[in-house]
């Protein structure tokens, strides 16, 4: 209650931000850019279009505009989009901790609270890679504040299986290396630092199918904001708290909580697949999905909401239509 409470309170405080980027890179069309504070932090996130509400959450190393190829054919379907930077992404803050997935949950039904999203029948989200770790465990938390859920291109610590032994083939090291790069303590940030621009890029270019997906505007996005006092370590903080044994025990007992609304889990097929599917399969009790699939010409690689928007759009609208 007393987190409940407190964001209430500093609901109030919604305000336009003039020092965010005002012309998202193309084709995001009209975004209004605002602040709200939750328990004493700063978190951005980005309004478009109207109707009922869909929270969108992004992964890792990426920020809101994650969403820009998705979030017109939202608004097209008579969708209201809020897209939140979580907690050291974007132009949120980026504390040195809080990084766990209960307190990322708190956040989460803080956000909700504080911009009035919290509603009887619950608020639909959609997630992707990291913000599929966030947006599952506020699920699990805070079931009530689901109306449907659509998760991507992840695994759940915790819940997925461990990667087999031994050393990885040359694909499976491509797709992995970084669950174990991110969680070394000091050494990402020793190499990163100051090389924000090639590390980023190579990461896109080797993790995505279609690599044309992501525009040098976008690319330019994503090397400000990463380049931000904090923000690499921060996104290192995902991996080293949620793959720690702290972290692991947190999964542990959140997965005691089912997740009990209609649940969409998708990967490209040439991501992970039907894995996300089958994983959540196992702590949810209304799970489909499976692999979204490219042309024959090119499939769908991990950063599915920018390689493939038009794909993923009729996934979530077809899985809306059928759930209402």
């Amino acid at each position: 209650m007393r987190v409940f409470t407190s964001v209430v309170l500093l609901g109030a405080l919604l305000i336009a931000s003039p020092g965010l980027p005002q012309t998202p890179p193309a084709p995001f069309g009209e975004a209004t850019h605002h602040v709200v504070r939750v328990d004493g932090l700063r978190f951005h996130y980005v309004t478009a279009g109207s109707g009922e509400p869909v929270v969108l959450l992004p992964g890792w190393p990426e920020s809101w505009i994650a969403w820009r190829k998705l979030t017109p054919l939202l608004v097209k379907a008579g969708r209201q989009v809020y897209v939140l930077d979580p907690r050291g992404f974007g132009d949120s803050d980026k504390p040195q901790s809080g990084y766990d997935l209960d307190t990322a949950a708190r956040d989460l039904h803080g956000f909700l609270a504080a911009t009035g999203l919290i509603r009887p029948a619950g608020v639909d989200i959609v997630a992707h890679d990291v913000g599929t770790w966030i947006a599952v465990a506020h699920a699990q938390v805070y079931p009530r504040e689901v109306k449907r859920l659509v998760v991507t291109e992840s695994n759940l610590p915790g819940v997925s299986p461990p990667a087999p032994a031994g050393i990885p083939s040359e694909a499976a090291n491509l797709k992995s290396w970084q669950f174990a790069f991110n969680r070394l303590d000091d050494l990402p940030e020793i190499l990163v630092q100051g090389r924000e621009r090639a590390y980023l890029a190579w990461i896109y270019a080797t993790k995505s199918t279609r690599t044309y997906a992501i525009e040098p505007a976008a690319l330019e996005e994503y090397v400000r904001v990463y380049s931000l006092p904090g923000a690499m370590r921060a996104g290192f903080a995902w991996y080293r708290v949620n793959f720690s044994a702290e972290g692991l025990a947190q999964a542990k007992v959140r997965a005691a909580q089912r997740l009990p609304m209609p649940v969409l889990a998708l990967g490209g097929d040439e991501g992970v697949g039907d894995a996300l599917r089958a994983t959540v399969a196992t702590i949810g009790d209304r799970v489909k999905g499976g692999a979204v699939k490219g042309s024959p010409a090119e499939g769908c690689g991990h950063f599915l909401p920018e390689e493939c928007p038009n794909e993923l759009a009729a996934a979530i609208l077809g899985f809306w239509r059928e759930t209402l």
